[in-house]
């Protein structure tokens, strides 16, 4: 049954008819974007088996720790598909109307454009809700998870021909703590012994100047006693106005209470934003900002897009009604190819965006917002063409 079907002409229409309209327009729109989200989670999770499944298949992972892999990964897909889905599914749905005169018929009783939408309109600010809450909690959960899951797989491989202490290990490893005035190197770290190996530990005065050196085998963070743990190694005293070296004084342990550096935060560094979840590019923002490293503006960029990205859904209505209402009553399938240029289109913005940023055009959060506000007046330029 149409929608036509359920209205009268007249000033207005029955409180009834329009209550029977949003029903069926919802009913409509969702049928389609279950279709969407499961076609384009499908499409995703082949990418990422693509990816993925060789390594975890060469590091002799039991079908257990894939399945669970794959499971865990799905979640951190959903902030992405979820705007996509919602262009396609809406432009599909509005373009039935469309095609059937359902729309025609509704404008020319008097219901406003607003109006008729209003479902969809009030459906897009839960999506906001909804995209906050992936970005805020379940995406970082599952790109930590996954990442997890990953290493340690990786590590039980290792371990069966390597030792403890170079299984899943990092190397050169670097952490400048300005704050604190101290700069480490480890030559390597294991992820699952949480130790460093080969440590070197400078302590600077506030001019920068070195003061003390701990060399050490082995150096670990440490609960009880709080602080770091330093094993075989020696610590040098210089003369910080010319360099030299005043003493030297070696040790078998040697406990740092006052040294409070993350190991976590140290391995974060060499990682890519996109490999970070929400929670580790704040602190590795809050890090390269404290030094003044270049490097914060890579990862602020992402940061403040997946912000921004909560207005995705709101966004995303705002260009699929008046697209679907003006276009000419095709194949539908011409919704898609829409859909693909309007996204072609965020991409090259947000390209652009982080460009300009790392050339202290914009500021990290105006080029992350950039392509929002591209999309956002392209939205307003499509509905002020509708009056």
């Amino acid at each position: 049954m149409h929608a036509g079907d359920c209205f009268r002409r007249g000033r207005g229409f029955h409180r009834r008819g329009l209550k029977t309209f949003d029903r069926y327009l919802l009913r409509e729109w969702l049928q389609i974007i279950g279709l969407v989200l499961a076609a384009t989670l499908g499409l995703l999770l082949v990418q990422v088996m693509y990816d993925d499944l060789f390594k975890l298949i060469n590091a002799k992972a039991t079908a257990v720790d894939i399945g669970w892999y794959f499971a865990v990964t799905v979640p951190s897909f959903l902030s992405i598909m979820l705007p996509l889905a919602l262009l396609v599914s809406l432009l599909y749905a509005l373009g039935q109307l469309h095609r059937h005169h359902e729309f025609t018929a509704l404008r020319a009783a008097g219901v406003s454009l607003w109006r008729i939408t209003a479902p969809v309109w009030l459906a897009g600010i839960l999506c906001c809700g909804i995209a906050w809450w992936l970005n805020a909690s379940v995406v970082p959960w599952s790109v930590e998870e996954s990442r997890r899951i990953m290493e340690r797989v990786e590590f039980t491989k290792q371990a069966k021909t390597l030792p403890l202490d170079r299984a899943g290990a990092v190397t050169s490893v670097a952490f400048d703590n300005r704050g604190a005035g101290r700069t480490w190197f480890f030559n390597r770290f294991s992820r699952f012994t949480q130790r460093g190996y080969g440590v070197t530990v400078s302590v600077l005065d506030p001019q920068r100047r070195e003061r003390s050196r701990l060399l050490a085998a082995q150096a670990w963070r440490s609960e009880t006693p709080r602080g770091w743990i330093f094993r075989n190694g020696r610590e040098l005293i210089f003369d910080a106005d010319n360099g030299d070296l005043v003493s030297t004084q070696p040790f078998a342990e040697r406990i740092c209470p006052d040294f409070d550096e993350d190991p976590q935060l140290m391995l974060l560094i060499d990682r890519r934003p996109i490999d970070l979840s929400f929670f580790e590019l704040k602190r590795l923002i809050d890090y390269l900002d404290s030094i003044g490293s270049a490097e914060v503006i890579r990862y602020a960029v992402r940061y403040y897009s997946l912000l921004a990205g909560t207005l995705a859904p709101l966004i995303v209505i705002g260009l699929a009604v008046p697209f679907a209402v003006t276009g000419v009553r095709v194949n539908p399938a011409v919704g898609v190819s829409k859909a693909i240029g309007l996204f072609a289109l965020y991409y090259l913005l947000s390209n652009l965006g982080g460009s300009l940023a790392v050339k202290h055009v914009l500021s990290p959060a105006m080029a992350a917002w950039l392509p929002n506000l591209g999309m956002a007046a392209l939205a307003a330029w499509l509905f002020a063409r509708l009056r």
